[in-house]
């Protein structure tokens, strides 16, 4: 856990310090205002609660909207293969970086659920994935430039049908 927590600083950009000093500030600014106004007694507890919601929410919400605005991308699978002789799921495709920013690297979270017949619970599947891999695409990938990956899940075997969802984050 603490690995975890050392490399997310590590991956911090200068628009989630930003983003963080905002939050603060309108933290702060909320917690003022309802000092100052404590004479009105219903207005400063709602003004204390919004504060405390704001603090608990706002970070991670900007966090995955600032990063879906800033950091765009695209990826598409151009190969997804049950290979014959192993028992393995070969999986080749494009990233492609369609925003503004350069990529240092980029963590693709790959993973493969099953497909039901019953339509609702397609739905729910891809969030619950029964076999999931990490590749991290390492070296600089500038805007409207797209890289190649290639990854193999073994062991696998799932004879019957499955997809496969690709996540990302780029930094």
């Amino acid at each position: 856990m603490r690995t975890r927590i050392i490399d997310f600083l590590h991956t911090l950009t200068l628009y989630d310090y930003l983003l963080f000093g905002g939050i603060l500030f309108f933290f702060l600014f909320l917690l003022i205002l309802s000092i100052l106004l404590r004479h009105k007694q219903n207005l400063a507890i709602s003004l204390v609660l919004l504060a405390f919601i704001t603090l608990l929410t706002a970070p991670i919400g900007g966090y995955i909207a600032l990063h879906a605005i800033v950091f765009k991308y695209s990826v598409k699978l151009t190969t997804v293969k049950d290979l014959t002789y192993t028992n393995a799921l070969l999986l080749q495709g494009d990233i492609n970086n369609t925003s503004k920013q350069t990529f240092k690297e980029c963590t693709l979270f790959v993973g493969v659920s099953k497909i039901s017949e019953i339509k609702p619970l397609n739905k729910l599947y891809p969030y619950l994935p029964f076999r999931r891999q990490t590749i991290t695409i390492n070296g600089p990938i500038k805007p409207n430039e797209s890289k190649t990956f290639k990854l193999l899940l073994q062991p696998f075997h799932y004879t019957k049908r499955h997809s496969v969802t690709v996540l990302g984050l780029c930094r």
